[in-house]
């Protein structure tokens, strides 16, 4: 058991918490035992579980390799006010988008709760993947994996250059959505084509003006009570199931 968080495995598990060490060391951590089941029956390699001591889990680790660590160990890896004493060490793995027929892109969504909420209702929806753009939360941010509820291991989701996205989806058939007040469309009164890309951007500036420039289509949801705006992961769960739903 490993009790002190000197211990030098401790301090690259926790390095993992900052983006540019999970991008070196290729992994990232998981918290909590739903997440950590949906790790374990994901395509992704579990590397180690980290057990606080005193706690039975009742997952299938499946052979993986278990390190068991103190309760102050656990509090000082957990993100987390009240760990509930399980994590996982998770390998990245290449994502690719295998179908573009409804896709989600994100322009620079900064909030981790926002994109990981963005996620898990897209898997909802059913949407083949989506597309991270820069300055959006990184994947792999813990609030992110949270927030999403497992999502991350059930979607293909890959980072790129937005414009050079689209240009490409415009390419091979896509109809490029983008969310926007300006000049824009009711997205209940537009007909659905069989491939749709929607983008959705930053909290507070929304969509680029080059990637709405670049759009086929400007939509926008109505708003009929007084509210001047919806958040926007509340804004994209709106739009993602009037899209799958026309």
């Amino acid at each position: 058991m490993i009790t002190s968080v000197k211990n030098e495995t401790i301090k690259q598990w926790k390095k993992l918490k900052q983006k540019k060490y999970r991008d070196q060391a290729q992994q990232f951590l998981v918290e909590g035992a739903h997440l950590v089941e949906e790790a374990i029956n994901s395509q992704h390699t579990v590397e180690k579980i980290i057990i606080q001591t005193g706690v039975e889990s009742m997952i299938d680790l499946k052979d993986i390799a278990v390190v068991t660590v103190s309760d102050n160990v656990m509090e000082h890896l957990a993100d987390t006010k009240s760990p509930q004493g399980i994590m996982a060490v998770v390998h990245m793995k290449e994502r690719t988008l295998a179908s573009k027929n409804r896709l989600l892109l994100l322009d620079a969504i900064q909030d981790p709760g926002n994109v990981g909420t963005m996620i898990r209702t897209a898997d909802a929806a059913g949407f083949s993947g989506i597309i991270l753009g820069a300055e959006t939360a990184d994947l792999y941010n813990e609030k992110v994996i949270r927030a999403s509820q497992g999502s991350i291991f059930h979607l293909p989701i890959v980072q790129s250059d937005l414009a050079l996205a689209v240009e490409d989806l415009k390419k091979q058939g896509v109809s490029i959505w983008a969310s926007t007040l300006e000049q824009a469309e009711p997205i209940n009164q537009l007909d659905v084509s069989e491939k749709i890309a929607l983008i959705v951007g930053n909290e507070g500036a929304g969509v680029s003006a080059s990637l709405l420039q670049q759009s086929d289509q400007r939509v926008h949801i109505p708003i009929y009570g007084q509210a001047e705006s919806l958040n926007v992961s509340v804004a994209t769960g709106i739009m993602l199931y009037q899209i799958v739903s026309n």
